[in-house]
């Protein structure tokens, strides 16, 4: 059974977990950041608990396409009042940052994992998460969020992406980070186009054979608006679910998204398809 160091959690991926998205920022994609507001924050965190999450998920930057940065010490501001308020609750905190600075704020804080859209490659971070005990997720993305869906290409995207996937696990491990702590991204939406996304979603198998799971983040992504019709984050609830399940079938042990309960309850149906209803 694979255990995922996870700060002081060890956490089974027998099952599939869901990692409950909570965006701390103005200006999300999907329609539910909750700006400046610390107590938004943390109700919002608190909502996704209680359906059902395994983990939470914090951002305190927008990662969407065309996305402007943000000053480092905003970030944390953001960041901070929230992740003390809930680092208590029995729950592996996620931080989503791709800044050194942000990470170690955090993880002196209580976070638990890093989940970074550059893969630890900004100067500085490979040392700050092996200083601690935090896993990581190593994403990978084409180009920077400002200009990332300007007009990626690929020969091979499942090739490529899983390439750079396996040299950044190769990175963190020199560089001590063990495997055990470790987690990768294909980053859905990161700098590919709607095929792409489509090609890397039927293809997640030829990622299992890296070592360490795969986190997908796929919730309300515009890769789903393009083959529905949805024109915004919660009209895509649906095909969030439905993307969930795919994941997860075919080899992902953690799936991020906005709508856990409605998660919850597909990975239940998918189970017992799998394996059986408990008490049989």
């Amino acid at each position: 059974m694979t255990l995922l160091h996870c700060g002081s959690f060890r956490l089974s991926l027998a099952r599939p977990l869901i990692m409950g998205i909570v965006n701390l920022t103005p200006d999300s994609f999907s329609g539910d950041g909750v700006g400046d507001s610390a107590a938004a924050g943390i109700a919002h965190a608190a909502a996704q608990r209680d359906a059902g999450a395994d983990m939470l998920d914090l951002g305190a930057e927008s990662s969407r396409p065309g996305a402007a940065p943000v000053p480092a010490e905003v970030e944390i501001a953001r960041l901070l009042l929230v992740l003390h308020a809930v680092r208590d609750w029995g729950l592996p905190i996620s931080v989503d940052t791709a800044k050194p600075e942000v990470m170690r704020a955090a993880i002196d804080a209580g976070a638990a994992m890093i989940n970074d859209i550059l893969a630890l490659q900004a100067t500085g971070a490979l040392a700050v998460v092996a200083a601690s005990d935090a896993a990581v997720c190593l994403m990978h993305m084409q180009g920077e969020p400002r200009t990332m869906q300007a007009n990626p290409q690929y020969a091979d995207v499942t090739g490529e992406v899983r390439d750079f996937l396996a040299a950044r696990v190769a990175a963190c491990m020199a560089a001590g980070i063990p495997r055990e702590r470790l987690l990768i991204d294909p980053g859905f939406g990161f700098g590919k186009t709607v095929d792409h996304n489509y090609t890397l979603l039927r293809e997640l198998p030829r990622f299992n054979d890296l070592g360490v799971p795969m986190l997908a983040g796929l919730s309300r992504k515009s890769m789903l608006g393009a083959v529905t019709g949805q024109p915004n984050g919660v009209a895509r609830i649906h095909a969030s679910v439905a993307a969930a399940v795919l994941a997860v079938e075919r080899g992902a042990k953690i799936v991020r998204v906005h709508d856990v309960a409605a998660t919850k309850d597909a990975l239940a149906v998918l189970s017992a398809t799998e394996h059986g209803t408990k008490g049989e």
